[in-house]
């Protein structure tokens, strides 16, 4: 009988083991902080000189948030502001970059704000408002969506409301240089409904629109530029910001207004891994291929615009690719492991697997809260 138990003992052991490989969510999101946060919590981009962007903070929170990890949280959000913010998200847009400066000092680098990690802080704070029952939460994230309102949206003749991808430098004269990639549409629709006095609805409108229009081929672009009565001009090339595009459209409930429309403008990346193993890092408007190689983060973000346009075939192959790129010594993705690859990973498997969902509203759906 001890024999017996002892062998049952050592099964149940392997299932264990075998269960906490390449895909489970939280050991990806516990290996990723130990790579790539120190122990202020701030997160690292070991290949970008060691800095520290809006971005990274940003979707660390919204992990942590999924993750029910309220310590991390904490720590993600005491950073940005004390660091990026001034010591007040409340009346400062963050900074998108801190790191290595001149004379051998750290602090920002660049003092302009990415509207997109300004957008996901505003969200996931509000989210965690009510998932975590923290009003302070709640009050910080209106007030960071007020100034973004304020500094970011901007209104194009001809166009309509539009979020700029930082507080300067994407208005010159009649041209506005917009990013596709900056508009998840969930987050926009769940802000309209949240703060339904502010841009938010207007801009959620604008977005299937600005995706196709910056797609003409089916591939997003990276950059698009606006000129009223011109219409848009997609930049030279859909690369490591295009990828989001993906996969923000991906992630869409079913029944979100404007779904179909976006997954439509975005066929051009189904149709050509029907004849390609991998995704192209690179490629033209038109569809010419620059780069057909990629990093294993580009195959785990088509994963819910695969799933989305019901290619099980083509989201087979991908996953594939993505599993055999896990490191089990590391518990990552790639070797070596990549700031951006992770965080794309973190997304794609942290929905495939339910560990996250957006409501058609865009309202957040966690394993942990989900009513």
């Amino acid at each position: 009988m001890m024999k017996l138990n002892a062998l049952w003992s050592l099964l149940a052991a392997i299932l264990i083991i075998a269960n906490c490989g390449a895909e489970d969510w939280t050991p990806l999101w516990k290996s990723y902080a130990a790579a790539f946060m120190d122990n202020q919590i701030r997160v690292i981009d070991h290949d970008a000189a060691d800095r520290t962007t809006s971005e990274g903070q940003a979707y660390a929170m919204f992990f942590a948030l999924v993750a029910n990890d309220r310590s991390r949280f904490d720590g993600l959000l005491h950073w940005t502001e004390v660091n990026l913010a001034s010591g007040d998200l409340a009346t400062h847009l963050p900074a998108w970059s801190w790191g290595h400066g001149p004379n051998d000092k750290w602090g920002v680098l660049d003092s302009n704000s990415a509207s997109d990690a300004d957008v996901w802080m505003a969200y996931t704070l509000l989210q965690a408002g009510k998932a975590w029952n923290e009003p302070h939460y709640a009050s910080l994230g209106t007030a960071l969506a007020k100034r973004i309102a304020a500094e970011e949206v901007v209104q194009i003749p001809g166009f309509g409301t539009a979020l700029l991808p930082g507080a300067r430098g994407f208005h010159k004269g009649d041209s506005y240089r917009l990013n596709a990639s900056y508009l998840p549409l969930q987050l926009f629709i769940w802000l309209g409904h949240e703060i339904p006095d502010g841009p938010w609805q207007q801009i959620a409108v604008q977005i299937p629109a600005l995706v196709s229009g910056s797609a003409p081929q089916g591939f997003a672009s990276d950059w698009v530029e606006v000129k009223p009565g011109k219409g848009f001009t997609p930049s030279p090339l859909g690369s490591y910001d295009a990828i989001r595009v993906y996969l923000w459209a991906g992630l869409l409930d079913l029944a979100t207004p404007g779904r179909d429309t976006l997954l439509k403008a975005l066929s051009g990346m189904a149709r050509y891994l029907h004849n390609n193993p991998v995704p192209p890092s690179k490629v033209k408007p038109e569809g010419s291929i620059e780069d057909p190689k990629s990093p294993v983060g580009f195959s785990a973000a088509l994963l819910p615009y695969l799933s989305a346009l019901g290619e099980k075939n083509l989201a087979d192959e991908q996953i594939s690719r993505v599993r055999s790129e896990f490191n089990s010594k590391t518990g990552l993705y790639g070797n070596p492991a990549k700031y951006y690859d992770q965080n794309l990973t973190l997304f794609a498997l942290g929905w495939r697997e339910r560990q996250f969902w957006f409501d058609p509203q865009g309202n957040l759906k966690t394993s942990w809260k989900h009513d």
